[in-house]
Parts: C-alpha cells; sequence; structure tokens
C-alpha cells in the first residue's frame, strides 16, 4: 500500500538557512532537524510554533546548533512534547554545544531565550541509539521504522532512514561526508542505495573543494610563519564537533620533534573544554576504525591529548606567555571566546585568525571570509561588568526590598492561621527568623482548647562548611596536583567542572549589568580561510547521486545556483521528480498519482456495522467524498487544525445506496474448518480432494475459481455444516 509523503520546509530550503522540516507519512509527522540561526530568527519560531502540537516524533542528525539549536526552546518554551531520536555521542556533545552557546551569550548579555534547564529538558527527552539500530513507530505509525546510519561531518552524525508502510524508503542526509578522516569513518553510501525518496542536503552541490593535502599545508603554514614571527594564531571552531578532528591533527603536529613546535602552547578555549575531552576519550568506538584499532592494540586512547592545554577564560589564555595557537568557540565569531580574542588579537598585524566554516550571510565570520581584513569595522561589543556607586545601591535596595515582602508574606501566613483558631499573634521580624508572640484574647469556653505548638525561636539549620575540627573545607585542596597520561608523560590536572549548587546554600551572585557599545575595530591580522567543514564536496555529492539513483529527489539548503546544478545532473541521470522548495514550501513527494487523503467524519464511524476478521475488524461502507466545513477563527488561532488540513475532503455516508452481495472476507484452508467440525461433534475425512461429513451426505469441495461448494442432502446436520462454514469468513 502506498503511503502519502507530504515535506514542509520550515526552514533550510532555497537558502542556506538551518535545516528544519516537517516530513508527513500518512497521519505520522516527523520532524527532521530543529537548527537555529546565529541571529536566534524569531520568524522562523512563529512558523515552528504552528507545527508544534502535531509533532510525533523528532529525529536529529548531528550536535551542532545549526540542526539542534531551537530544540531547547521548542521543548521548554512552545511545548514540544514528543519521542527525540538521536545517536549517543550526538545527545552527550549536543548538550556541550547548547551549554557552550548559553555561557557565550550569558556572559555578555541578559539572554532569555532559553535556560540550561530547558537544555536539560529537553536531552532528557531523546531515546540514545547506536548506528544500525532500528526502531519501529507506535500508535498512529505502526508500520513505520527508522534507523541511524553513520554520516561522517562529526561525532555520531546520521543519515536517516525511514521505511513507510508498503515498503517505501525515505532517506534524510542533511550533511555527510563520504570521505574518512583522521577521527571518523565515512559516509556508508551502499546503505542508502535506490530509495523512493531522498532529502539531499545539497548546499555544496557547485562547490569545488581543495584537496585535503592542500588544506591542511595552508594550515601549518599559517600556523608555523606566524609563531615563528612571533605572533598568535586563533582558529575559530566549534564546540563538540569539527575541534575534535582540528585537535587531533594538531596534536599529532606538535608531537613531531621536527616541527619545532614544542616550545609553543596549544589551547582549547571553550566553556566546556574540560567535559569535551572527556566525552571523546569514552567514544572511541564511534570513531575511525585507524583510532579504534589502535586503542584495542597500544591501550592508550587517541584523545589522550598531551600538547594540548584546557582553557575555560581569555584570563587563562592571556596568561599563557609567548606565541599561541588557540581553538576557540564559535566559527561564526558573534558570540563566545573565539569573538572576545577576535577583539584583541586582529589590531596586531603580526597574528593570524583562522576562519574554518562558512556561516550565514551576513555573519562578522562570512564577512571576513568574503571581504577579508586590512580594513576598519564597526563592530556592536557586548560585556558584563559589575555595578558600582549609586547603581550598586539601587540594586541593594530592591533586594532588601524583595526580602521583606517574602517576610511580610510569610508574617500574614502565620497570622492567618492563628485567626482561624481564635487567637492572635505579633510576630517580631529578626533578621531572616520570625518570633511568634501569643496572646490569647478570646475565652476558651467549657470546653479545652486544642492549641497549635509554634515554636518561640524558629532555628534555621546552615548547611556545615567545616569537618568535625572546625577545618573549613575546600574541595579543589584534595585535588591531585598532576596525572599520567596515557603515553606516560605527566601534565597539570584540568580545572574541574563547576559544582551543582545544594539548594540550602545561599546564591551568592556579583550583581553586574550588560551594556554594548558600538566600537570601530581594525582587522591588521592575517585572515586565512581554511575549510575545514568535513561535508562532501560538489563533485562527490553528484557523483552519489547517480550512484543511489532514487526515484525522487529534494534539494534541500541549495542556494538558486547549487539546485539548478543539481536539477541538470538528475534529469541527465533519468531522475525525472527533482523538487527545488523555498522556505514555506510544501512538496507532495507521494509516489503513486491520484491518491488522496480524506477525513472519515464521526457520524460515519458510528453508525458501521463492525465484523471480525482475525485481528482486524471489518466493516461495508457506502459513502461519497463531500468538502469539510472550514475551521473557524479560534481553531486558527490555536493552530489546530493546520492549514493544509482545511483543504481535506471528508466521507459521509451516502443517502439511500444501493444494496450490496454479501462479501466473504477470509482464506480458508479445509483443514481449518475439519478441526471446527470435530470440535461440534461431525468427524470429517479428506475423500478424492472434497471434505466429506455426516456420513457422506454432506461435502465441501474448493473450487477452480478459488470458491468454496456446499453439497448434501437438506438435513440437521446440513446446517449445521452451512452455520461452522459461515463462521470461518467474515460477512460484511
Amino acid at each position: 500500500m502506498t503511503s502519502i509523503i507530504k515535506l514542509h520546509c520550515l526552514s533550510g530550503a532555497g537558502d542556506e538557512s538551518p535545516p528544519c522540516y516537517v516530513l508527513q507519512v500518512d497521519e505520522f509527522k516527523f520532524l527532521l532537524d530543529c537548527g537555529w540561526d546565529e541571529k536566534f530568527d524569531m520568524d522562523f519560531i512563529k512558523e515552528l510554533k504552528r507545527h508544534v502540537n502535531t509533532i510525533d516524533a523528532v529525529l536529529l542528525s548531528h550536535s551542532d546548533p545549526l540542526h539542534l539549536g531551537a530544540l531547547p526552546y521548542a521543548v521548554g518554551q512552545l511545548g514540544l512534547n514528543c519521542p527525540i531520536y538521536a545517536t549517543l555521542p550526538v545527545y552527550k556533545m549536543g548538550q556541550m554545544f547548547m551549554y557552550d552557546l548559553y555561557q557565550a551569550h550569558r556572559n555578555v548579555s541578559d539572554f532569555d531565550l532559553f535556560t540550561l534547564d530547558d537544555v536539560d529538558a529537553a536531552f532528557d527527552r531523546i531515546t540514545q541509539l547506536k548506528y544500525n539500530q532500528s526502531v519501529d513507530m507506535k500508535g498512529k505509525g505502526h508500520g513505520l521504522r527508522i534507523t541511524p546510519i553513520p554520516a561522517g561531518h562529526s561525532l555520531g552524525g546520521t543519515v536517516w532512514r525511514i521505511v513507510a508502510p508498503g515498503e517505501e524508503d525515505i532517506v534524510y542526509a542533511p550533511d555527510f561526508n563520504h570521505k574518512k578522516e583522521r577521527h571518523l569513518n565515512g559516509c556508508e553510501i551502499e546503505k542508502i542505495m535506490r530509495p523512493s525518496l531522498l532529502l539531499l542536503g545539497a548546499a555544496n552541490a557547485d562547490y569545488v573543494q581543495q584537496r585535503r593535502r592542500l588544506r591542511d599545508e595552508k594550515l601549518m603554514t599559517t600556523i608555523l610563519s606566524t609563531l615563528r614571527g612571533g605572533g598568535s594564531v586563533l582558529v575559530c571552531t566549534d564546540t563538540a564537533g569539527r575541534v575534535l578532528e582540528l585537535a587531533h591533527m594538531l596534536d599529532q603536529l606538535w608531537r613531531n620533534k621536527d616541527s619545532g613546535l614544542v616550545a609553543y602552547s596549544l589551547l582549547l578555549l571553550s566553556n566546556v573544554s574540560y567535559n569535551v575531552l572527556e566525552f571523546a576519550k569514552s567514544q572511541i568506538e564511534w570513531m575511525s576504525d585507524k583510532l579504534t584499532r589502535a586503542f584495542e592494540g597500544a591501550r592508550s586512547n587517541p584523545f589522550a591529548l598531551r600538547h594540548l592545554q584546557l582553557c575555560h577564560s581569555v584570563v587563562e589564555v592571556t596568561r599563557t606567555p609567548g606565541p599561541k595557537v588557540v581553538l576557540a568557540s564559535f566559527p561564526d565569531l558573534e558570540a563566545g571566546f573565539a569573538r572576545d580574542l577576535f577583539l584583541q588579537w586582529a589590531p596586531n598585524n603580526l597574528n593570524s585568525i583562522v576562519l574554518t566554516a562558512r556561516t550565514s550571510p551576513g555573519i562578522l565570520a562570512r564577512d571576513l571570509i568574503d571581504k577579508g581584513g586590512d580594513r576598519t569595522i564597526e563592530l556592536m561589543v557586548k560585556k558584563r561588568v559589575r555595578l558600582e556607586g549609586a547603581e550598586l545601591e539601587d540594586f541593594l535596595q530592591q533586594q532588601r526590598m524583595k526580602i521583606n515582602n517574602t517576610d511580610k508574606e510569610d508574617v500574614g501566613g502565620i497570622s492567618s492561621d492563628s485567626e482561624s483558631e481564635g487567637e492572635l499573634e505579633m510576630c517580631v521580624v529578626t533578621g531572616r527568623h520570625d518570633m511568634p508572640v501569643r496572646h490569647d484574647t478570646r475565652p476558651t469556653g467549657c470546653f479545652k482548647s486544642n492549641k497549635r505548638h509554634h515554636a518561640m525561636y524558629p532555628f534555621h539549620e546552615e548547611r556545615t562548611r567545616a569537618d568535625d575540627y572546625g577545618e573549613i573545607i575546600r574541595p579543589e585542596d584534595y585535588r591531585l596536583a598532576e596525572i599520567v597520561d596515557a603515553e606516560g608523560e605527566i601534565r597539570d590536572v584540568p580545572p574541574a567542572p563547576p559544582q551543582k549548587q545544594e539548594p540550602d546554600e545561599e546564591m551568592i551572585e556579583i550583581p553586574s549589568k550588560c551594556v554594548s557599545v558600538v566600537r570601530a575595530v581594525a582587522v591588521r591580522a592575517s585572515i586565512q580561510y581554511v575549510e575545514l567543514e568535513g561535508r562532501c564536496d560538489g563533485d562527490s555529492l553528484l557523483r552519489l547521486v547517480a550512484h543511489a539513483k532514487p526515484r525522487a529527489l529534494v534539494a534541500l539548503r541549495a542556494r538558486p545556483h547549487a539546485a539548478n546544478t543539481l536539477a541538470k545532473h538528475c534529469e541527465s541521470e533519468g531522475i525525472e521528480k527533482v523538487f527545488t522548495p523555498n522556505k514555506g514550501d510544501t512538496i507532495d513527494a507521494t509516489t503513486e498519482s491520484h491518491i488522496y487523503q480524506v477525513k472519515l467524519t464521526d457520524a460515519l464511524v458510528s453508525g458501521l456495522a463492525w465484523r471480525s476478521a482475525g485481528d482486524a475488524e471489518l466493516a461495508w461502507l457506502s459513502a461519497v467524498v463531500a468538502q469539510r466545513p472550514r475551521a473557524t477563527c479560534t481553531d486558527a488561532e490555536e493552530g489546530e487544525p493546520e492549514p493544509e488540513d482545511d483543504e481535506m475532503m471528508s466521507l459521509e455516508r451516502a443517502r439511500g445506496g444501493a444494496a450490496h452481495s454479501a462479501a466473504f472476507i477470509n482464506s480458508l484452508r479445509l483443514s481449518e474448518l475439519r478441526g471446527a467440525l470435530a470440535r461440534a461433534g461431525l468427524p470429517a475425512e479428506f475423500s478424492g480432494g472434497a471434505l466429506e461429513c455426516c456420513s457422506g451426505t454432506v461435502a465441501i469441495r474448493r473450487l477452480e475459481n478459488g470458491r468454496v461448494a456446499l453439497e448434501g442432502v437438506l438435513s440437521e446436520e446440513y446446517y449445521k455444516v452451512r452455520e461452522l462454514l459461515y463462521e470461518q469468513f467474515a460477512i460484511v
């Protein structure tokens, strides 16, 4: 049976916006990725909000904000409540991406689009899968099966294969890399052959990629020439994706004594650099075969990077003496430590800024790639500063007022309880404690009063911060000063991640405010673009399409020129159905033609006479197709039903429908009928291809056209046999 397949492009169609699509297979709706751009476009959120209540499952392909950046907002603010599927590395590294993204913006602005609690709530909903682990959907998704396939490009990166009822094969491949890298295997292309529908990320369809050896040489030359010239190198990379490839490559270069780089420092700077490297050490089985064999053979972890120093603030970088190479997040230079270092290092012509990814148009990194350096640009510089003087006094006064209001509410609660018992209390507020004083003003009568016993001096127990001998406990004093890595070299222990504060401990928040100013930044440092995105280039992309030979193809995230290049190639390869949608378009990718989706009204279903046939329920329906009434304004405001549902037709019972002949539904086997006759006390035997019973007076035989004939003498046994025969069918 053919499924009705539709794709609604919320984002990532006709341009370079982040991927986010609603794939509808019959009544089941997948949300394919949930990316957000660097500017946090709210127009995209408005479009997502219209569909969020109808989504049945979410599939995440990669761990970066380009593919899941809006997920915390959708779960925490829009109320997205459905299963989310991703691989284990996407789950782990995706959390690190979002923690770093939140903290990078929170450090310089009053960022309130989502909180860390929203991030945790979103990732708690994720079902973690392994590669090639199939999962069957439930409910109205019965018959659908999803399978993650290795995609390359990033750790845990996924190409999703969706098998629909009728064995239709849908492949969603937004970003992938068919080539093997230092820490990743390539995409398993052989597992996506001949799909019914290929949803292909085609942003690189017209992109000519430089050879890997030349790209690596360009990066090494930039680093060596800058360091030997007395400058420092800022490599703008992501938090937990492509940075692993870069870190592993540069650490190997530092290990080479002939390179002369041991005298210089190699640093990894992000809010979660320690956690990212620890997660990478524990996920070697998700990496390339070469690293897996090295780990199993030598028992040395390839991500015990002995030359890479972990930093969590710009101050730690500044304290590191001499020329240095810093891998800092984020590659777009819109926020994070990379932007902070860019503002410091760009005016110095001895330094170099290495950009590793093409970001969205209108972003600082994209502007530097297109126009280069050696110019002065105006940037909005944001920072958080401590309150001083009158501002600090105003803040402290507001805090005191909040505390006093809270105390008054507590006092009011105690007084109301007392008055309900016919008593009056006076409460003297002493700092953080209330001291109730009781005064009986009413006679208790002849009955004994049951007074509530209140503590005279309520006591707030402070959390112990010292041991039994009064010594102050400082956990950092008990950490080891050094550890020995897998290769026997001693290095400093990176700072431990901040511990969660106990509820009983007081929150000590430094009063601060966010300020922004437009500043002219002289870009005198060398600007180098070294493409290290790890995506399939244009020539390889076209070859993959010719090799896979899908019956239909949708070009995603493709600019007009790239979409035209891909469409012409598909035409030459005999692929007739090629869709190049724009943002907001809905594509009907149903394989068969003249198939329509209709709704069954409640009045129609309630009047049907159902018959059981095995595990199924059957009924005869005589109806006509009619236009459904338009949705009311209230429904439209709430987003239910969706706009496309208003155009869906419905079935209504036909008036005065003609009588129909009874239909017998089942594929009868005479051996099963024989067993039913035996249980009813009518033994039967096969004779001459017929089933004879009742001493040979009744016979059941199968005709050439597949129908069953009942022959015999009219008697009580005959009608009993006929009744048992009818019971083998669902008669509608």
